[in-house]
């Protein structure tokens, strides 16, 4: 398998962990009325989903070609 369908491949298993993560069963979860640091439980669910997501695309973007 060459390098560019390798980060092609993780590419897309990144989107569907991306579609995943913010679909509506996952979000259902979150949706109760609790609070962590003082912000509602669903927002701070988003906001680390859509962090990790960020990260893990900087990880596979930056990796270097020669491996």
């Amino acid at each position: 398998m060459k390098k560019s369908a390798s980060k092609t491949a993780r590419l897309l298993c990144l989107f569907a962990l991306g579609c995943l993560l913010f679909n509506y069963p996952l979000l259902a979860l979150f949706n109760v009325p609790t609070s962590v640091f003082g912000v509602p439980l669903l927002y701070f669910y988003l906001f680390c989903a859509w962090a990790l997501v960020i990260v893990l695309l900087a990880r596979v973007l930056d990796r270097k070609e020669s491996r």
